[in-house]
């Protein structure tokens, strides 16, 4: 059964970075995909960006798409890091990483496998 931990959350002012962290393990598929995800109180789940076990990342999700947050993986470590920068305060959320078998994707429907989350908190 894969287990995901998240880290790194916290408080930042806008405009400004934090990296997040997700320790991962369990899995033992041989193709998997990890991704990011954030959700405030209210609204849908929503992809940020996602990694498989290849290094390969996707181009959909509405961070990749802005340039704003980066996915990258250290295999041996079993992690996988989001950077997130210049965050504003619409930003602010729980943050999740979540994994999958099989090919990248971002519909969180499709992820069984969750963290607990973070929280980030942008203001001034």
């Amino acid at each position: 059964q894969p287990h995901l931990v998240e880290s790194g959350g916290g408080s930042v002012q806008p405009g400004g970075s934090l990296r997040l962290t997700c320790v991962f393990t369990g899995l033992t598929y041989s193709r998997y995909c990890l991704a990011w995800f954030r959700q405030v109180p209210g609204k849908e789940r929503e992809g940020l960006v996602a990694i498989d076990n290849d290094g390969s990342t996707s181009t959909t999700g509405s961070g990749s798409t802005k340039g704003q947050f980066t996915i990258s993986r250290d295999g041996a470590k079993n992690t996988v890091y989001l950077q997130m920068d210049y965050l504003e305060p619409e930003d602010s959320a729980m943050y999740y990483c979540a994994a999958k078998e099989g090919y990248l994707g971002l519909q969180y429907r499709l992820f069984p496998y969750w963290g607990q989350g973070t929280q980030v908190t942008v203001s001034s």
